[in-house]
Protein backbone atom coordinates (compact mmCIF):
# COMPACT_ATOMS: atom_id res chain seq x y z
CA UNK A 1 0.00 0.00 0.00
CA UNK A 2 1.09 3.41 -0.33
CA UNK A 3 0.53 7.15 0.14
CA UNK A 4 0.63 10.35 -1.98
CA UNK A 5 1.05 13.20 0.65
CA UNK A 6 3.01 16.72 0.46
CA UNK A 7 6.49 16.39 0.89
CA UNK A 8 8.34 18.58 4.02
CA UNK A 9 12.25 19.20 4.33
CA UNK A 10 12.05 16.16 6.58
CA UNK A 11 11.55 14.41 2.77
CA UNK A 12 15.51 16.18 1.33
CA UNK A 13 17.52 12.96 2.08
CA UNK A 14 14.98 10.29 1.38
CA UNK A 15 14.98 12.81 -2.13
CA UNK A 16 18.26 13.04 -2.85
CA UNK A 17 18.57 9.28 -2.64
CA UNK A 18 15.59 9.01 -4.97
CA UNK A 19 17.43 10.99 -7.50
CA UNK A 20 20.88 9.58 -7.33
CA UNK A 21 19.72 6.65 -7.72
CA UNK A 22 17.69 7.21 -11.05
CA UNK A 23 20.92 9.34 -12.11
CA UNK A 24 22.27 6.18 -12.00
CA UNK A 25 20.25 4.20 -13.98
CA UNK A 26 19.73 6.67 -16.56
CA UNK A 27 23.74 7.08 -16.49
CA UNK A 28 23.93 3.71 -17.32
CA UNK A 29 21.93 3.46 -20.29
CA UNK A 30 23.72 6.28 -21.24
CA UNK A 31 20.85 9.12 -21.31
CA UNK A 32 20.95 12.91 -19.28
CA UNK A 33 20.44 12.64 -15.85
CA UNK A 34 19.88 15.28 -12.95
CA UNK A 35 23.32 14.52 -11.41
CA UNK A 36 23.99 17.94 -11.24
CA UNK A 37 20.68 19.13 -9.80
CA UNK A 38 20.27 16.25 -6.98
CA UNK A 39 20.50 18.87 -4.47
CA UNK A 40 17.74 21.44 -5.81
CA UNK A 41 15.64 18.53 -6.75
CA UNK A 42 15.45 17.87 -2.81
CA UNK A 43 15.62 21.38 -1.88
CA UNK A 44 12.21 21.30 -3.61
CA UNK A 45 10.29 19.31 -0.73
CA UNK A 46 10.30 22.71 1.39
CA UNK A 47 8.36 23.98 -1.43
CA UNK A 48 6.33 27.32 0.11
CA UNK A 49 3.55 26.38 -2.87
CA UNK A 50 3.13 23.15 -1.50
CA UNK A 51 3.07 21.62 -4.61
CA UNK A 52 5.64 18.99 -4.95
CA UNK A 53 4.12 15.10 -3.16
CA UNK A 54 5.94 12.49 -2.77
CA UNK A 55 4.41 8.50 -3.12
CA UNK A 56 5.77 6.86 -0.11
CA UNK A 57 5.31 3.05 0.74
CA UNK A 58 3.82 1.69 4.12
CA UNK A 59 6.63 1.43 5.57
CA UNK A 60 7.42 5.38 5.05
CA UNK A 61 10.32 5.02 2.05
CA UNK A 62 9.95 7.53 -0.20
CA UNK A 63 9.65 6.10 -4.28
CA UNK A 64 8.31 8.74 -6.11
CA UNK A 65 7.91 12.54 -6.31
CA UNK A 66 6.52 15.17 -8.41
CA UNK A 67 4.81 18.38 -8.99
CA UNK A 68 1.07 18.84 -9.51
CA UNK A 69 0.58 22.64 -10.22
CA UNK A 70 -2.69 24.37 -10.44
CA UNK A 71 -1.04 26.57 -13.96
CA UNK A 72 1.51 25.30 -16.77
CA UNK A 73 4.47 26.42 -18.51
CA UNK A 74 3.34 29.23 -21.14
CA UNK A 75 5.24 27.09 -23.68
CA UNK A 76 3.85 24.16 -25.68
CA UNK A 77 -0.14 24.98 -25.10
CA UNK A 78 -2.61 27.45 -26.87
CA UNK A 79 -4.36 30.19 -25.26
CA UNK A 80 -7.27 28.28 -25.28
CA UNK A 81 -5.88 25.19 -23.58
CA UNK A 82 -4.27 27.66 -20.95
CA UNK A 83 -7.53 29.06 -20.35
CA UNK A 84 -9.23 25.62 -19.39
CA UNK A 85 -8.48 24.73 -15.67
CA UNK A 86 -6.43 22.13 -15.62
CA UNK A 87 -3.64 20.51 -12.63
CA UNK A 88 -0.16 20.21 -14.87
CA UNK A 89 1.59 16.93 -13.88
CA UNK A 90 5.55 17.43 -13.54
CA UNK A 91 9.33 16.98 -12.79
CA UNK A 92 8.32 12.94 -11.87
CA UNK A 93 11.26 11.11 -10.32
CA UNK A 94 10.99 6.89 -9.61
CA UNK A 95 13.12 5.07 -8.00
CA UNK A 96 14.22 2.35 -10.22
CA UNK A 97 14.34 -0.59 -7.57
CA UNK A 98 10.66 -0.02 -7.51
CA UNK A 99 9.70 0.15 -11.35
CA UNK A 100 7.60 -3.35 -11.09
CA UNK A 101 5.37 -1.54 -8.79
CA UNK A 102 5.13 1.38 -11.69
CA UNK A 103 5.16 4.51 -9.52
CA UNK A 104 5.15 6.92 -12.16
CA UNK A 105 2.01 5.20 -13.13
CA UNK A 106 0.56 5.77 -9.81
CA UNK A 107 1.32 9.07 -9.14
CA UNK A 108 -0.08 9.97 -12.58
CA UNK A 109 -3.21 7.94 -11.62
CA UNK A 110 -3.43 9.69 -8.59
CA UNK A 111 -3.39 13.14 -10.31
CA UNK A 112 -5.74 11.91 -12.31
CA UNK A 113 -8.68 11.22 -9.87
CA UNK A 114 -7.20 13.82 -7.39
CA UNK A 115 -7.95 16.25 -10.44
CA UNK A 116 -11.61 14.95 -10.63
CA UNK A 117 -12.47 15.17 -7.29
CA UNK A 118 -11.13 18.76 -7.39
CA UNK A 119 -13.65 19.28 -10.30
CA UNK A 120 -10.76 19.97 -12.13
CA UNK A 121 -11.17 18.86 -16.08
CA UNK A 122 -7.80 17.98 -17.29
CA UNK A 123 -4.67 16.90 -16.44
CA UNK A 124 -1.82 17.84 -18.62
CA UNK A 125 2.31 17.30 -18.88
CA UNK A 126 5.05 17.61 -20.58
CA UNK A 127 8.05 15.68 -21.47
CA UNK A 128 11.08 15.85 -23.80
CA UNK A 129 12.19 12.56 -24.69
CA UNK A 130 10.16 9.91 -26.94
CA UNK A 131 10.67 7.22 -24.41
CA UNK A 132 8.82 8.95 -21.84
CA UNK A 133 6.69 10.42 -24.24
CA UNK A 134 5.42 6.47 -24.64
CA UNK A 135 5.15 5.38 -21.16
CA UNK A 136 2.76 8.48 -20.29
CA UNK A 137 0.58 7.08 -22.98
CA UNK A 138 0.42 4.12 -21.64
CA UNK A 139 -1.13 5.77 -18.39
CA UNK A 140 -4.30 7.23 -20.46
CA UNK A 141 -2.12 10.32 -21.57
CA UNK A 142 -3.29 11.31 -25.12
CA UNK A 143 -0.58 13.16 -27.30
CA UNK A 144 -2.04 16.54 -27.74
CA UNK A 145 1.37 17.67 -30.13
CA UNK A 146 5.21 17.75 -30.64
CA UNK A 147 7.27 20.69 -31.22
CA UNK A 148 10.59 21.67 -31.25
CA UNK A 149 11.72 23.94 -28.83
CA UNK A 150 14.65 25.81 -29.58
CA UNK A 151 17.32 22.55 -27.98
CA UNK A 152 14.59 19.60 -27.69
CA UNK A 153 11.50 18.38 -28.65
CA UNK A 154 8.93 18.51 -27.11
CA UNK A 155 5.74 16.41 -26.31
CA UNK A 156 2.80 17.56 -24.87
CA UNK A 157 0.08 15.01 -23.79
CA UNK A 158 -3.09 15.75 -21.55
CA UNK A 159 -5.99 13.67 -20.27
CA UNK A 160 -9.53 13.95 -19.12
CA UNK A 161 -9.81 13.84 -15.10
CA UNK A 162 -11.91 11.42 -13.95
CA UNK A 163 -12.47 9.15 -10.99
CA UNK A 164 -10.74 5.80 -10.50
CA UNK A 165 -10.76 3.47 -7.97
CA UNK A 166 -7.03 3.44 -6.18
CA UNK A 167 -8.10 1.80 -2.94
CA UNK A 168 -5.73 -1.74 -4.00
CA UNK A 169 -3.04 0.58 -3.89
CA UNK A 170 -3.71 3.56 -1.79
CA UNK A 171 -4.27 3.08 2.38
CA UNK A 172 -6.04 6.21 2.74
CA UNK A 173 -7.50 9.07 0.01
CA UNK A 174 -5.39 12.11 -0.32
CA UNK A 175 -7.36 14.76 2.03
CA UNK A 176 -4.49 17.37 1.89
CA UNK A 177 -5.08 20.50 -0.22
Amino acid sequence: MFMMRLASANDSAQIADLVRARCGWLEERGLPSWRDAVDALAAECDNPDNDVWVLETAQGRVIGRTVVQDQGPPWGWTDAERAESALYLSGSITHPAQRDQRPGTLMASWTVDRAAQLGVPWVRRHCHFSGVARYNLTQGFTLVREEQRTNARLYVMARRAERLDLSAWFRQPHSQS
